[in-house]
């Protein structure tokens, strides 16, 4: 049974080098491409499923390294979060792709790095030891690039090279710290707890600074400040599946390396009452506020959302820096709605320049009237990220603020909440302005717009199942809260 947690890993690799190598001529006809896609993305998902549902605790050795470094994948409820979430977003962008990438260049090419970047991401979330964990997140960025690149413009390729810049850059920074756990711990498998031992090592503040090189290097890929402006500017240069997969699961590749530095490798109490925490705090609070401020100055509409992102993953980091089970729950609890939420906010922008070729805010003033389900979803969403009862993102807030001041870390627990409160409010004020005007104003040019109409089904749906998901899992989240409780009470 310990062999179906690699399928999921090796499957989608081989179909995406097998689409890239491929001549285009077996798929002179579109149809062909579209549905032996379609079927790869089912197939994808359904391996996923039964990796995730395999028994915790199972560990699968792929090979060994000098020095006695294994190269392992294994199963635990962290690893079963993430996979989970990877998987929906993946079903339902790429299906969304399917649409969408019809009036785009090298569709083939764009379809194989997506299942590549898919099997990678498994890997990611199934990584038993950090050796494993940084080599499949250095493929995550390898395979990412191609898709940032996708549309071969001169702002892409830009993006693409300050996307891989970055990276690499704090990948690099995370190297170090690897260097530091493997001489004072080896290469030990990730432990809930964390399996350093601090008190016996003789060099706490050499641990000290590598905890915090891996914690900074590893959020360049959440957007934390000063490393995150690669983001906004690879957010508009792709194309909007692209965006949405980023935005919604790429970007949480980095939280997912962040807990299994801080919680698995370190452990809280190694950190807890340090300088790294308060660190770590005061950047995430930076970040949450100047994220939410640039995306409220920001007109064009992609580019507003990248900031978003960049404020929203600090929540994130935010809640992981308080270091108590209460802000862990709605740390990961956030990382699920902001996923779900996200991903549709930037379906719904492709939606947008897909049908009018327009990509400022302003340009959709009065079209509700001829897309009213469309917008009718983006405003559910954007409910959903604000915070607004009973839409999801009330909850993970609610857990962030709570957690926070339970923290006491002197002032920085308050201004945490605060920054929660302001960014909230910022939030209303950068995503309502596009349903108000939307519904409510008249259009500027009436004639125009009459050529309008909502997007096909392939587009549609996914947004209208990701903005129900929004709904369903804010009235409904127990069972969400129960087992990242779970998971959370083992660490702490």
């Amino acid at each position: 049974m310990s062999n179906m947690i690699l399928l999921p890993v090796v499957f989608p690799i081989m179909l995406g080098f097998l689409l890239l190598l491929v001549t285009e001529r077996v798929f002179s006809n579109r149809k062909i491409l579209i549905y032996m896609t379609g079927v790869s993305f089912i197939l994808c998902a359904l391996l996923s499923c039964l990796a995730i549902s395999g028994a915790a605790g199972e560990r699968l050795v792929l090979f060994r390294l000098p020095d006695n470094i294994f190269v392992c994948l294994a199963m635990d409820g962290l690893g079963r979060l993430f996979a989970g979430l990877v998987t929906l977003i993946f079903v339902l962008v790429g299906f969304y792709s399917l649409s969408y990438m019809r009036h785009e260049r090298n569709e083939k090419r764009f379809y194989g790095f997506y299942l590549i970047t898919f099997g990678v991401l498994m890997g990611l979330c199934f990584a038993g030891n950090m050796v494993t964990l940084y080599m499949f997140y250095e493929l995550m960025t390898l395979a990412t690039v191609p898709l940032v690149l996708h549309e071969g413009t001169k702002e892409a390729v830009m993006a693409g090279l300050k996307y891989l810049f970055y990276s690499f850059g704090g990948a690099y920074m995370a190297l170090f710290g690897i260097y530091v756990l493997y001489r004072f711990a080896g290469a030990s498998d990730f432990k809930a707890g964390g399996f350093l031992d601090a008190s016996q090592s003789g060099d706490t503040g050499l641990l000290l600074v590598s905890a915090f090189l891996m914690i900074l290097g590893f959020g360049v890929k959440a957007g934390c400040f000063p490393l995150h402006a690669w983001l906004p500017t690879a957010h508009p240069a792709a194309p909007a599946p692209e965006s949405a997969f980023l935005s919604g699961i790429i970007v949480k590749g980095g939280v997912l390396a962040i807990v299994r530095t801080v919680f698995y490798c370190f452990g809280a109490e190694t950190l807890r009452g340090t300088w790294v925490q308060t660190a770590w705090a005061v950047l995430a609070i930076i970040t949450v506020l100047m994220g939410s401020s640039l995306a409220f100055k920001e007109k064009v509409l992609k580019k507003r959302l990248a900031y978003s992102t960049v404020s929203n993953l600090s929540y994130i980091l935010l809640g992981l820096s308080m270091m108590n089970t209460t802000a862990f729950v709605g740390s990961m609890l956030h990382v699920v709605f902001h996923a779900v939420i996200k991903s549709a906010l930037f379906m719904f922008a492709g939606a947008l320049i897909f049908n009018t070729g327009r990509t400022r805010v302003n340009d959709y003033i009065g079209l509700a009237g001829r897309m009213p389900v469309l917008f009718g979803c983006y405003t559910i969403v954007s409910l959903g990220l604000i915070g607004i009862p009973p839409m999801s993102g009330l909850v993970s807030k609610w857990y962030l603020a709570a957690g926070c001041l339970e923290s006491g870390i002197s002032v920085i627990s308050w201004l945490g909440a605060a920054a929660l409160l302001l960014s909230a409010l910022l939030t209303a004020a950068y995503l309502l302005p596009v349903s108000v005007k939307g519904f409510l104003y008249a259009p500027v040019d009436s004639s125009l717009i009459e050529q309008y109409r909502e997007p096909g089904p392939l587009m549609l749906v996914p947004i209208m199942i990701l903005a129900a998901i929004t709904i369903l899992i804010g009235i409904y989240p127990v069972w969400l809260i129960d087992f990242i409780r779970g998971v959370g009470a083992a660490l702490m």
